[in-house]
């Protein structure tokens, strides 16, 4: 499919996918996409930063290719290695069938024995998404790996040489800000903060999303959460959870809020058993009451 032409042809592609996106995200995006710069999308966790390079990819018709982030992440795990077991395979045999020793040497570094990570993979492969989600896990001296990716979609392989996309990935890099990323990667993205959504969008959200919840129950679930985010709470709930919590009180065919039903869902919308504790009781119904007397 081919790219779309403008902010709004980008947001409603998003829309199609289920993402409610405001305005300024989908200018963020739809620049890294004409101007084919990787989109770095930095916020809280549930916000749907990585919603964001799964639709993109359904809805450009591209296979998304997924580098999980995590401590101790190194270039064999995210972009290459060389299988060892084949090269000792073609020792062997060339050995026995009593080959040209130099030339083996050279070919035991040739393509074929070049095991492809979701990096490579995505380079050298058909256009694709790639998403290099919650990067702040990694290590900071693996994000010196990247700028040659970032900047010339291409990577070097020291033995054998360098390996360039024909047509560029998108490229969509998350971070949960556990850790800064270091500038050098900030400057070869375009960058969007992706906050919480308002209680307007959050209902656009839950509409595309949960469409057949009750509108009332819909209102409620929005204003409690949005109210829920004004707390001191270690962890606030997400977009995800607000999805996840829809989605409980729709399969227990709740018709509306009520104090008992929120303290027993509330496992679904916090995460911590401080702020269940905290939440649990006399302050969930407080904000039940306050979400009956005024709807969103």
């Amino acid at each position: 499919m081919a790219l779309p032409n403008s902010v709004a042809a980008t947001r409603a592609l998003l829309a199609e996918g289920g993402y409610v996106a405001d305005k300024a995200l989908a200018t963020t995006v739809h620049l890294a996409l004409t101007m084919g710069r990787p989109l770095f999308l930095e916020g809280e966790p549930g916000t749907g930063k990585t919603e964001i390079a799964k639709v993109l990819a359904a809805k450009l018709g591209r296979p998304l290719v997924r580098l999980q982030c995590y401590d101790g992440l190194d270039l064999s795990s995210a972009a290459y290695e060389w299988n060892h077991a084949r090269q000792l395979m073609a020792i062997r045999l060339a050995e026995t069938s009593g080959g040209d020793r130099e030339r083996l040497e050279e070919s035991l570094y040739e393509r074929r024995f070049l095991q492809e990570r979701p990096l490579l993979h995505a380079l050298s492969g058909p256009p694709s998404v790639l998403l290099i989600d919650e990067l702040d896990r990694a290590d900071e001296p693996f994000e010196a790996f990247l700028l040659e990716i970032l900047a010339d979609f291409q990577i070097t392989v020291p033995e054998y040489g360098t390996i360039k996309a024909e047509v560029p990935p998108v490229v969509v890099i998350t971070s949960n800000r556990t850790r800064e990323v270091h500038d050098a990667i900030r400057r070869r993205c375009l960058y969007h903060w992706v906050d919480y959504p308002d209680a307007a969008r959050e209902k656009a959200i839950l509409a595309a999303r949960a469409p057949h919840l009750p509108e009332a129950l819909s209102e409620q679930v929005v204003s409690f959460v949005q109210k829920l985010r004004g707390g001191d709470f270690f962890k606030l709930p997400g977009v995800a959870e607000t999805i996840d919590w829809a989605a409980a009180l729709a399969a227990l065919n709740a018709t509306e809020l009520e104090p008992a039903l929120v303290d027993d869902t509330l496992g679904v919308l916090l995460k911590y058993q401080d702020d269940i504790a905290k939440l649990r009781g006399a302050e969930a119904a407080r904000l039940v009451s306050e979400v009956k007397a005024v709807p969103v």
